[in-house]
């Protein structure tokens, strides 16, 4: 499978809403999706039984397969499943683990899928990319973007809030993302698509200038509008480098040298953070930590668990995890006691900002 499965195509359907889940028929009807109404859902455990148990009346005569998602096994598995019968569509409802499991296997047999998200800890419930765990660690496939995207509000709220706050430091990360693609542009002459990196920019901008908490709607919907936005930039693009910088570097490095430090938007949302003070934006800086202190998500090392000197390992990795792309770690090369340096100056920025 290559790595990205290229597509320009949008979602026929975007909603964000209370109430999906329990209101599943009339996407289930659009003949857009599905002919014939033949189609299979696809749900995690622990929740899942409440979800089939919401919609079970909805679902008519469709077949539903509970996975334990989040490995390559699990959606090879599901994927062998799926081809024993013709499916018009299958509609993934669930988390990020569920919903990648779905997207691999509904891409690898050339279905259409259907997103429902219930959390919005990332954004790959829009992406074109599938991230599962295999023997070797974790891996991300190219997958096709889903055909329809349903996030259920109630689902949301009622989850972990470190879920929410997890898809707050991945949306808002696509700032430096962008940034890190200017410097590139800029320095190397990589091509800049407008189209994705507006998108990506939008969403982004719309949620670290929002007042609201992840208790109020019109907040959850911003997040899951960023989220969306970003996934499809990512499609727009044919990779990842809308979303993708210095930022994700870091986060990559933390799974490498120090797996189970935190969620993967917590790393992200600390990375963006540490690399918009390296690229010496101030206004973004304030803006970033900010939105961050805010809803709970780490600004400083220790708030990951991480030591100084851990983290200075991680950034001095960093470019290793991804050596095609060029961010402001390249850019700047900061050896180990330069990274120190500049990390003593950071601590003492971010305490500015917490006054």
């Amino acid at each position: 499978m290559p790595l990205l499965a290229r597509t320009v195509n949008t979602p026929l359907t975007i909603e964000v809403r209370r109430g999906a889940v329990a209101d599943l028929g009339p996407l289930l009807a659009d003949r857009r999706i599905s002919a014939g109404g033949n189609v299979a859902v696809v749900v995690g455990p622990g929740q899942g039984e409440k979800i089939v148990e919401l919609c079970r009346p909805l679902l008519g005569s469709a077949d539903v397969f509970t996975v334990a998602g989040g490995t390559i096994d699990a959606a090879n598995e599901l994927g062998d499943r799926l081809r024993r019968r013709q499916y018009d569509a299958v509609v993934g409802i669930g988390g990020g683990k569920t919903i990648d499991t779905t997207k691999y296997a509904a891409t690898r047999y050339g279905m259409p899928m259907v997103t429902v998200a219930t959390s919005l800890a990332n954004d790959g419930i829009a992406s074109p990319t599938a991230s599962l765990d295999h023997e070797g660690g974790k891996g991300s496939y190219g997958v096709h973007i889903p055909i329809a995207v349903i996030v259920d509000l109630d689902f949301v709220e009622s989850g972990p809030d470190r879920q929410t706050q997890a898809g707050i430091g991945d949306a808002v990360s696509n700032l430096n993302a962008c940034a890190d693609w200017e410097l590139a542009h800029e320095v190397r002459g990589e091509p800049i698509d407008g189209l994705a990196m507006t998108l990506a920019r939008t969403g982004a901008e719309a949620l670290v200038n929002h007042p609201g908490k992840i208790t109020d709607d019109a907040f959850l919907t911003t997040l899951a509008e960023a989220l969306i936005l970003g996934g499809i930039a990512s499609s727009v693009h044919g990779s990842t480098r809308p979303v993708s910088g210095g930022d994700h570097e870091i986060s990559h490095a933390i799974d490498k040298l120090y797996p189970g430090t935190g969620s993967h938007g917590e790393q992200v949302g600390l990375g963006a953070l540490f690399c918009t003070f390296l690229r010496g934006d101030t206004e973004r800086f304030g803006q970033l930590a900010r939105c961050l202190h805010r809803h709970g998500l780490a600004t400083t090392p220790a708030d990951l668990g991480l030591t100084d000197e851990q983290f200075v390992e991680a950034v001095q990795f960093a470019p290793a995890t991804r050596p095609d792309r060029y961010t402001i770690l390249e850019h700047l090369a900061l050896s180990p006691t330069g990274t120190r340096e500049r990390l003593a100056d950071y601590a003492g920025a971010i305490r500015d900002q917490r006054g």
